[in-house]
């Protein structure tokens, strides 16, 4: 038996987190701008591009460089400076490489918005920009830094150096005679070479780093919902919050079972009939011909509801009589402040004729 409390307290305490997080979970976690990103994503996607767009750019910049370099060797070196004119001149240079440098900023902006919006799509959280002292703590500095997350992330850097090295080394050793051979070609071949091999680089590291990057993003999402996981106790608390302490639900729902009974109950006196199985089944009929287009229930009950149903209208004088299909079908049928169905017509005009007629009413039409 002791054996048995020690397994059931060890249950208690020690709440594995083995449940997927609940859609509430992950709300919250966004809002505090936790979400499942890498940051190596948006750095390989704005090198990739950027060496696209010396591709498709390629007439552009040399434009831009030799209007560049031209002022400067023609007209810049030869002109006299004054006060007046080196404003003017700076403006000029600086106005030059803008233009130049401009597709490579708006690329690079670009393509970091899409890329963090792959990843986790629209947010603005200022939750991480709120001061926290516990990140002041030299203990979970430490923590952090020998921490598993540190290593991975040590390991990763490693790897990139690794590939980067070999793809570099490869793509250099395979262009490695013409190199030598670069001092009997003319200034032109040389700069054209050397632009080529550069584009090469800079797109066969830029899909390395691309593919490392989704590798990096699938494993900082495994991680992110390791980090969100909830145990069954958290899965409860967070229901008992959102939906409401299931003992207390049941308590108001009890109470307002009694509280329809109790009104239903008061409205029997009025009824005109009560129609029964007759123990098992009752329904309080009740009809006006100057409010009502047809009878109308005003109350039903089975078993000890029932019984409790007949009991008020024998106190009040209700005149109570027994059709158990008719009993049992409006039982079934109909709900409480009801009209009866048109296929019942008949039957409960027979049942209030007779009603009637032993009150010594004469029903208006």
């Amino acid at each position: 038996m002791q054996t048995y409390r020690w397994q059931l307290d060890l249950q208690m305490f020690n709440q594995e987190k083995t449940e997927k997080a609940t859609p509430k979970k992950r709300q919250e976690t966004r809002q505090k701008g936790q979400v499942a990103k890498t940051v190596e994503l948006p750095g390989a996607l704005i090198l990739l591009f950027a060496f696209l767009s010396f591709f498709l750019l390629g007439g552009f910049y040399k434009e831009r460089l030799l209007h560049l370099f031209g002022d400067l060797l023609q007209d810049w070196l030869t002109m006299e400076l004054s006060a007046g004119n080196v404003m003017s001149l700076a403006y000029q240079v600086m106005m030059e490489v803008g233009l130049m440098l401009a597709p490579i900023f708006a690329i690079a902006v670009v393509v970091a918005i899409v890329a963090n919006l792959i990843q986790f799509g629209f947010l603005l959280s200022g939750e991480p920009l709120k001061m926290k002292l516990n990140k002041l703590n030299p203990i979970n500095g430490l923590k952090q830094i020998f921490s598993v997350r540190s290593l991975v992330e040590f390991v990763k850097s490693v790897l990139k150096l690794i590939v980067i090295g070999l793809l570099v080394f490869w793509t250099i050793s395979s262009e490695w005679k013409r190199m030598l051979s670069l001092s009997f070609l003319s200034v032109e071949e040389i700069f054209g070479f050397a632009a080529s091999l550069t584009l090469r680089l800079g797109l066969q590291i830029g899909a390395v780093l691309f593919v490392l990057a989704v590798l990096d993003y699938l494993y900082q999402r495994y991680e992110y919902e390791k980090s969100i996981r909830m145990s069954k106790q958290d899965i409860k608390d967070e229901f008992k919050k959102t939906e409401g302490n299931p003992l207390i639900k049941g308590r108001i729902r009890e109470q307002q079972r009694k509280m329809a009974l109790r009104r239903m109950m008061q409205e029997i006196p009025k009824a005109d009939v009560v129609i029964t199985n007759p123990t098992h089944f009752a329904v309080a009929l009740r009809y006006d011909a100057s409010e009502m287009e047809a009878p109308v229930v005003v109350a039903k009950g089975m078993d000890y509801v029932a019984l409790r149903i007949k009991e008020i209208a024998k106190e009040h004088g209700v005149v109570t009589m027994e059709n158990k299909p008719l009993a049992r079908a409006l039982y079934d049928r109909t709900d409480i402040g009801d009209m009866i169905p048109g296929d019942l017509f008949q039957a409960v005009a027979e049942v209030l004729a007779y009603v009637y007629k032993i009150k010594g009413r004469v029903k208006s039409s």
